[in-house]
């Protein structure tokens, strides 16, 4: 049984897309829905970035409080209300602050994200967040692809929404 799903984002318009369609699926279910925002920090050693001058005394949170308004922002009143909403951000390296939560918090029982299908050198220069989360998550991973414009109101449809559940896999169908 789906109660808790965790829908990390990276507030693009794909992710963006994730998130609802995430909110369509728990309000359908009656579970609640965990909207995670990581923000890279951008000195961190692991982004190889170097910097020699002090930063300003509230930049980070300035920052965080910026990527809370547009996660804000991002689903309306009524959105946030039918799937039980709950909004995090924190600083942090995505996939293992992702990961991190899902080992933290057992209860969860799904993922949904978007993935934004980079393939050959960027996927290898950048890695992909999706892909170290399906590969690493105790819990099923429903994965979402960037759609091109055009198709782009597509994930969300006022359709009936089945979900199968085999073998630990989560998948979603439509009738």
């Amino acid at each position: 049984m789906i109660r808790t799903i965790l829908a990390p984002t990276d507030l693009s318009p794909a992710s963006e897309a994730a998130v609802r369609y995430a909110c369509c699926l728990a309000a359908a279910l009656g579970a609640s829905v965990h909207v995670m925002h990581v923000l890279e920090d951008p000195f961190n050693a692991a982004t190889g970035v170097d910097i020699f001058m002090p930063l300003p005394a509230d930049y980070f949170t300035a920052v965080e409080e910026g990527a809370r308004e547009r996660l804000l922002a991002s689903l309306s009143a009524e959105e946030q209300r039918q799937a039980r909403v709950v909004m995090t951000t924190q600083f942090g390296f995505p996939p293992q602050e992702i990961l991190k939560r899902l080992h933290e918090e057992p209860h969860i029982d799904l993922v949904v994200m978007a993935t934004h299908g980079r393939g050959g050198v960027s996927r290898l220069v950048m890695g992909s967040v999706a892909d170290k989360i399906i590969r690493s998550a105790p819990c099923p991973v429903l994965t979402m692809r960037e759609l091109p414009a055009a198709e782009a109101g597509s994930f969300i449809t006022d359709e009936p929404l089945v979900l199968s559940v085999l073998a630990g896999r989560t998948s979603a169908l439509a009738p």
